[in-house]
């Protein structure tokens, strides 16, 4: 067993946080834990990694108790990418994984060429090796932890342990990371345990999931054996529903809506068609219904959370295959509810390769002078992950005669007044 963790208890001063934790981590394990905000994920992190040691219980790393053995020791076999790094210095990339290095050189000693070599596979493995010249606190929040990954397999460790490693991070860069991480487990042999906050992300890409609740182990297992609805209204105290759109037989949690949710529609409002995703289009969704007009959305991926919110609210969805790219049926059925649409409204999402056909449509109906609406809230090339031909769609999109709004009210204020409505929306 590579780490064994037995009847641990702990805390912050008086506070308790854990409590008899006990579970072990095999070789080549990719071990998520979940749990809801308070449960104690980070805090059994920390404890793993011999940060907070435990007031009751022991962490063995390799049958020896981690607190005996020297921190150079442990950070010889333990990496850890926790969320607060600090990286707002202007170190560059290359300077940063080589800190990686430190717990195998000796006080005073200087980076050789062995440590060089180890730091440049580690940044062309997780890709930033075309980073390598670009200071740190210039990069985006997917570009940085990439890097603290690198930085983390500079150390050449044996564990991994990251910290919510998704988190903050659009839909395409949370699913590259977690592909890196699949990759590391099964090229590096690396064993990795991370908090997962994401329920659908942890069933995608673990092996096996830790539930905790209120600082003890409530289950743990694969996560066809751990996600079912009455857990999750166990521990989440929310109702759901478990599907299966995998193959392999891993499972989706859908988010049941609480109450009535039925909207009753106004035959003289106006339809909607929103593209959206990531999330960047549920305050306009809501918007929307509150107004009760008549709402259609996507494309988006089935356990997106923007789909989450359309299905809570009742609202038409054109939908994609979970972490599959928008394919050609979903681009006629998209295209078809923009032109049933007397507004189409373009959310500010990012853009990968994934979801590029939505901008390209988007830009199609615009040329064919159906009325679109660019929410324009963040720089394009800080949303565009393509390589810049997101940028190029959207700058022709936003020259074809489209509206512009700056936020989501905005957005709908410019429909009201288009569409002859008697009042405003009031931030």
């Amino acid at each position: 067993m590579l780490l064994n963790i037995l009847g641990v208890a702990c805390g912050y001063n008086s506070s308790p946080v854990l409590k008899n934790v006990t579970f072990s981590i095999e070789k080549g394990d990719l071990l998520g834990i979940v749990g809801p905000n308070g449960s104690g994920k980070s805090t059994l992190l920390r404890t793993m990694s011999r940060v907070l040691p435990p007031s009751y219980g022991k962490v063995l790393l390799e049958e020896k108790d981690i607190y005996q053995i020297s921190s150079t020791g442990v950070a010889r076999k333990l990496a850890v990418v926790t969320q607060e790094q600090g990286l707002d210095f202007p170190f560059t990339v290359e300077e940063v994984v080589m800190m990686g290095r430190i717990p195998h050189l000796k006080r005073f000693q200087k980076e050789g060429p062995n440590d060089q070599e180890i730091v440049a596979r580690a940044m062309e493995f997780t890709d930033t090796i075309s980073l390598a010249r670009r200071p740190v606190n210039e990069l985006s929040g997917g570009e940085k932890q990439r890097v603290l990954i690198a930085r983390a397999l500079a150390q050449e460790p044996r564990l991994l342990f990251l910290d919510e490693p998704t988190s903050y991070l659009d839909l395409n860069y949370q699913i590259e990371i977690m592909e890196l991480l699949t990759r590391l487990r099964r090229e590096q042999d690396l064993t990795i345990v991370m908090v997962v906050h994401d329920l659908n992300l942890a069933s995608q890409y673990c092996d096996r999931l830790l539930v905790l609740r209120e600082g003890e182990v409530y289950a743990a297992g694969a996560p066809n054996e751990v996600i079912k609805p009455e857990l999750i209204k166990a521990v989440y105290g929310c109702d759901v529903k478990v599907e299966c759109h995998d193959p392999s037989g891993r499972p989706l949690l859908i988010l049941q809506p609480r109450g009535n949710n039925n909207r009753n529609f106004k035959s003289n409002k106006k339809r909607v068609h929103v593209v959206g995703g990531g999330g960047a289009g549920i305050v306009l969704l809501r918007y929307l219904a509150d107004l009760g007009w008549e709402i259609s959305t996507g494309v988006v991926n089935v356990g997106d959370s923007d789909w989450q919110e359309a299905l809570r609210l009742g609202i038409d969805i054109v939908e994609a295959p979970p972490f599959c790219e928008v394919g050609e049926m979903e681009v006629v059925r998209n295209r078809d509810m923009m032109k049933k649409a007397d507004f189409v409204v373009l959310a500010g999402i990012p853009f990968g390769s994934g979801n590029l056909r939505n901008l390209e449509v988007v830009l199609e109906e615009a040329q064919r002078g159906n009325p679109i609406i660019v929410i324009d809230n963040v720089d394009i090339d800080k949303r565009d992950y393509t390589g810049g031909r997101a940028a190029e769609i959207y700058k022709k999109l936003l020259s074809s005669g489209v509206h512009v709004a700056n936020n989501e009210w905005e957005a709908v204020n410019i429909m009201l007044v288009e569409g002859d409505a008697p009042d405003v929306v009031q931030r």
